[in-house]
């Protein structure tokens, strides 16, 4: 399949040809019809939803409810499943501070130290507050998650179990059927953190049977600002909404208050319109691309970047049996920030740092690493390009 045509949808990289954007583990780029889609809601309806009997107000309401059935489709759940949030941080945290009022003291929710921050932390101070009890899946020595690890901390009492289904940081697929199957015969309810893996892999809710499932937009192609809440319906009607006004109100007395259906009773006031229908243009668009051929097209750029890297000494790889397009590394004795700089000179973009997700660099015992991120606008020439900085980077600060 021929990828590079791909490239000229995307104005940042038409306007800057000599630019290696390998930062889309934070933000993949924009194409033009992800674009225009959002520009048309702005200049053909600009008004809001739900609301007015007025003929724009109901056109518009179409199209950001047909966005919903986009994504509803996409991820093979019912559109009443499908709650649109701020992103993937918005939307586990949604559930953890719902979701809650079911732990009690002593409860366990388990984790790991994959995590982001936003998997881990709400989960964190859940368990802070009910005297709840924190478990960590160990990693194996691949610093993997495993299903046999994670039999080592599941019991009777786990209640919760938020995890990772590619980290955002060694780029390794978590074995997350069977680790859901398992923590069901528990009664445990799982949240997944797809925010890495919705982008780049097929995603089906139902033959996962994870309970919720949340990502961003902007990951995918799509708006910033714009996620996804993916939870059961028999869940999501138990839970009670963690915001309170416009548009989730059903009846509104002085001593009594009702809620309306799912998901609306989490769509509390002006919905994100511009950046739904932006999101689901996205969606379109890398479905029509394939998102089996994106994973194996990205894989295969990251496998020649991390064949190449291999054969610079002085390199440290964390991740080389990575399943996506990601690459951590580190220049020997080279801070991730000053080895960023030189790449940027190079008109090369890479994320530096701990990534939002401090476990797993403490884990490997380091400040933070340089990260490279693969997809599928990407081409051999970012990967000559990328060896090239960090070649360039390697000598310079080896002189001192």
């Amino acid at each position: 399949m021929d990828f590079k045509k791909y490239k000229n949808d995307f104005p940042l990289l038409r306007e800057n040809p000599n630019l290696s954007y390998l930062d889309s583990a934070a933000m993949a780029l924009k194409p033009d019809c992800v674009i225009n889609s959002v520009d048309n809601y702005y200049r053909k309806y600009g008004c809001n939803v739900h609301r007015g009997v007025y003929e724009l107000s109901y056109e518009a309401t179409e199209l950001y409810e047909n966005a919903r059935k986009t994504i509803a489709e996409f991820l093979n759940a019912d559109i009443e499943e499908i709650i649109f949030t701020r992103g993937t941080t918005s939307s586990l945290n949604l559930v953890a501070s719902s979701y809650s009022s079911f732990i009690n003291e002593g409860d366990e929710i388990i984790t790991t130290e994959l995590e982001h921050h936003s998997s881990h932390m709400p989960w964190f101070n859940v368990a802070k507050k009910k005297k709840a009890i924190i478990k960590y899946v160990s990693l194996n020595n691949d610093n993997r998650i495993t299903l046999e690890e994670f039999k080592k901390v599941l019991t009777k009492n786990t209640k919760v179990v938020a995890i990772t289904y590619v980290s955002n940081v060694m780029g390794f697929i978590t074995p997350l059927k069977e680790i859901i199957k398992l923590a069901h015969e528990y009664n445990a309810k799982v949240i997944v953190d797809a925010a890495q893996a919705v982008p780049h892999m097929n995603v089906d809710v139902k033959d996962l049977d994870c309970d919720f499932l949340a990502f961003s937009g902007h990951k995918i192609c799509g708006p910033t600002g714009i996620g996804v809440l993916y939870g059961k319906k028999e869940l999501l009607n138990m839970m009670d909404p963690i915001e309170f006004g416009g548009d989730m109100a059903d009846e509104v007395d002085m001593d009594n208050q009702t809620y309306k259906t799912i998901p609306y009773k989490f769509e509390a006031g002006t919905p994100i319109i511009a950046g739904a229908i932006g999101m689901a243009e996205a969606i379109k668009y890398v479905s029509n691309i394939g998102l089996s051929n994106i994973n194996i097209y990205e894989y295969e750029l990251k496998q020649k970047a991390t064949n190449e890297l291999s054969k610079i000494d002085g390199i440290t790889i964390y991740n080389k049996t990575a399943e996506t397009g990601i690459i951590a590394f580190n220049i020997d004795g080279v801070h991730p920030h000053d080895a960023a700089s030189v790449f940027d000179n190079n008109n090369v973009c890479i994320r530096a740092g701990h990534h939002c997700a401090q476990l797993i660099t403490k884990h490997l015992g380091v400040l933070g690493t340089i990260r490279a991120s693969f997809y599928f606008y990407n081409d051999m020439n970012d990967v000559n390009n990328f060896i090239k900085a960090v070649k360039e980077a390697k000598d310079f600060f080896g002189k001192f």
